[in-house]
């Protein structure tokens, strides 16, 4: 019962992540069940799972409210299926001892693109409702993403909607509710792979349906919560948050332990939260800027 509380709690923090930013429901999960015990393959199994639920719900909210180029979808999404297949593929292929290194390395990468990005780069802003990008473009970019989503337990969100935005040639709500939306097909395709290889038996589906259950109930949450943070400090805390939780693993692969490990883990903390800080406190200084500035301009038109 511990644990299935625990997998809902994973599931809630996740879908704030992913309602905040727009990506990171697989990463995060992914990387919070491998703390908890499951293996791996077990672990993409079971959020892939639990996603073609999410997607479902996120793809219709989406398309009812005109965020969806379905064109994008089919020339994003199709390809996403086909490399989730070949992840989910390989990922069960693997033995515990070789893929756990492997997806600690994907998602600890995952989660240093997500930081870095939102400290250097922040997603630009477009108006564009249609996507003007071609197939030789979408194709390679479904194929890695779907990959790396199904073989890593996460990334769809963070190659695809991430590439697409840094483009600015969409609008970001169109970028987000059609990525969203063709994540149907990467997770439904990689369920299949993971049922073929592992059999429904040995799927845990209570656990999926706690994972469901926990996202759920999160949404609303998330949705609020976006509108009280800006997605900068999140971007930067959630990628941190990532790359903590897979850092040991890392660390031990590469033959660091005792003492050492310890000390690398702690920087990491120290250089996070110090960067967390100074983000809140330069968004802060902003935001007060703006707001003198409206004051100030509003006082001169009244004169």
């Amino acid at each position: 019962m511990r644990q299935i509380v625990l997998i809902a709690l994973v599931g809630f923090a996740a879908q704030l992540v992913d309602g905040a930013l727009g990506m990171g429901y697989g990463a995060t999960s992914s990387s919070f069940l491998l703390v908890a015990g499951l293996t791996p393959v077990m672990a993409s199994a079971t959020v892939h799972l639990a996603e073609v639920g999410t997607n479902v719900a996120s793809g219709v909210s989406h398309w009812r409210l005109g965020n969806v180029d379905w064109r994008l979808v089919g020339r994003i999404g199709v390809p996403g299926a086909v490399g989730a297949i070949l992840g989910a593929t390989v990922l069960a292929q693997l033995s515990t001892e070789a893929a756990r290194p492997l997806m600690a390395m994907i998602l600890g990468g995952l989660g240093m693109y997500i930081m870095l990005r939102y400290i250097f780069r922040p997603p630009r802003v477009a108006h564009a409702r249609r996507s003007p990008h071609r197939k030789r473009f979408l194709v390679p970019l479904g194929l890695v993403g779907g990959f790396v989503d199904a073989s890593g337990g996460g990334g769809w969100g963070p190659i695809s909607t991430t590439t697409l935005l840094s483009a600015g040639k969409t609008a970001p709500r169109t970028v987000i509710g059609s990525v969203d939306t063709s994540e149907f097909l990467v997770s439904a395709a990689a369920s299949i792979a993971f049922l073929v290889n592992l059999g429904v038996m040995g799927i845990q589906w209570e656990l999926v349906l706690a994972l469901l259950i926990g996202g759920v109930i999160a949404a609303p949450i998330a949705a609020w919560l976006v509108s009280r943070i800006p997605a900068r400090i999140m971007g930067i805390a959630v990628g941190g948050l990532i790359i903590m939780t897979n850092l040991r693993t890392l660390l031990q692969a590469g033959g660091v332990s005792g003492e050492s490990l310890t000390l690398g883990f702690a920087a990491f903390v120290v250089v996070w939260f110090g960067l967390v800080i100074a983000m809140a406190l330069r968004e802060a200084r902003v935001r007060r800027e703006e707001k003198r500035a409206v004051e100030a301009a509003e006082a001169e038109w009244s004169i």
